[in-house]
């Protein structure tokens, strides 16, 4: 026997798990059937077979779907099952793996809900660069809803309670049904054409049933054409319908649709408070930059004013001659200290000091000063001065004292030579 290539059971298994994995029509799925070999598992699993007349199909819920079961599993029972079909490798068989579980009923309207939501996305009612922005502050507000119920009496006293001047346009309309969605349309069409700044459409919560006239193509034709932002506030928080796609925004509940619709004028006031503190606390520190500026150019305008130049300069001239007479009367001082020194030296060595102390000065008749005896002759006539007068004498004998020599010693006329 020629073989080919031998595969591993494992390999063979994980092929064709992704051959399933790559067909579309098997990744989303909704299968009608009857329930049987039912068992809820202890770790919170569900296992089950549907089946029809001709055929049958394992199915698992694993627990953390869950969730979105809303009456208990039984055998016997009706059903539609959205999920995915998959192989489980180990066991190398497909099964059905359950994410949404309703009854029949049910069923059929979550399938025509799937195939126009399908279509409708094809078609660009989702695409979010169609829809139209909010406006932040809104005077006129649309609502098409009930006229008694919850759902108008809560956005009534959202709205008022957030800004009181706000006016509000109500078409009573009926949100389920016969005829419910064709009096939604004609409520958006009214106020489409009253020019209000925005359109609340919504209800309360229900079943699929009680919501279904908001899962209408002609409410997703309506809202896809209409020019005023439109807001979807259909149900609860876990309720999503056609409507919510197709709107300009999806409210989880008619309450939170008036609070996005609403400014708070409260908080309106707020910010009005905080731009006028910082607009004053801008005209404040502008003032006081300018009168700054002002203050600076005034002080250069009288340091350049001729007079004030006039005034610095007559000032620096007394300053100067203050300094002069300082600097002179310095001088002066120690001039005069200078002189007392000299005077006071000079003194030391006067002639006249000297004749007070008994000292004479001899000089000829003619004021020569003699002094010397060398000088003098016999019968010469001298003039003696002293301190307190003049006397004339005449030489009778001349007689020389003894000279010291630069040695020390004393010589005598006979030593002399």
């Amino acid at each position: 026997m020629n073989r080919g290539k031998v595969y591993t059971v494992s390999s063979v298994n994980e092929y064709i798990k992704n051959m399933f994995s790559r067909e579309y029509v098997l990744s989303v799925i909704f299968v009608k059937g009857e329930v049987s070999n039912c068992k809820y598992h202890s770790s919170g699993h569900i296992y089950f077979t549907i089946k029809d007349a001709s055929s049958q199909l394992a199915c698992v819920m694993f627990r953390g779907d869950r969730k979105g079961l809303d009456f208990k599993l039984e055998n016997g029972q009706e059903i539609i099952v959205g999920g995915s079909v998959s192989v489980y490798e180990r066991d190398g068989k497909y099964q059905l793996y359950a994410k949404k579980i309703v009854l029949a009923g049910d069923g059929i309207l979550s399938e025509k809900y799937e195939k126009l939501k399908e279509k409708l996305q094809a078609a660009g009612y989702f695409d979010e660069e169609r829809k139209l922005p909010l406006p932040k502050y809104v005077k006129r507000i649309g609502i098409v809803t009930a006229k008694t119920g919850a759902a108008i009496q809560d956005m009534i006293n959202i709205c008022t309670r957030r800004n009181p001047y706000v006016q509000l346009f109500l078409y009573p309309a009926k949100v389920q049904g016969e005829g419910a969605a064709e009096t939604i349309v004609r409520g958006i069409q009214t106020l489409d054409e009253k020019n209000v700044d925005v359109i609340i459409i919504g209800r309360g919560g229900g079943s699929i049933e009680d919501l279904w006239a908001f899962n209408e193509e002609i409410v997703a034709d309506a809202i896809f054409f209409c020019r005023t932002p439109l807001i979807s506030a259909v149900g609860h928080e876990t309720d999503f319908t056609i409507a919510d796609f197709v709107a300009d925004l999806r409210a989880p509940t008619p309450s939170a649709a008036a609070e996005l619709a609403v400014y708070d004028v409260r908080q309106a006031l707020m910010e009005l408070y905080e731009y006028k503190d910082r607009l004053a606390r801008n005209i404040l520190q502008r003032t006081e930059a300018f009168r700054e500026r002002l203050e600076h150019v005034e002080d250069r305008i009288k340091y350049l004013n001729p007079q004030n130049q006039v005034l610095q300069k007559r000032q620096y001239l007394m300053d100067m001659e203050e300094k002069l007479i300082l600097y002179m009367k310095q001088v002066q001082k120690d001039k005069m200290h200078a002189l007392a020194v000299l005077a006071t030296r000079l003194d030391s060595v006067s002639p006249l000091k000297r004749l007070k102390n008994g000292y004479a000065y001899v000089s000829d008749e003619k004021g020569n000063s003699m002094d010397s005896v060398d000088r003098l002759n016999v019968n010469d006539r001298i003039l003696v001065t002293f301190a307190d007068g003049t006397a004339t004498a005449a030489v009778e004998e001349i007689k020389k004292h003894p000279a010291v020599t630069e040695t020390g010693q004393e010589e005598t006329d006979g030593q002399k030579g």
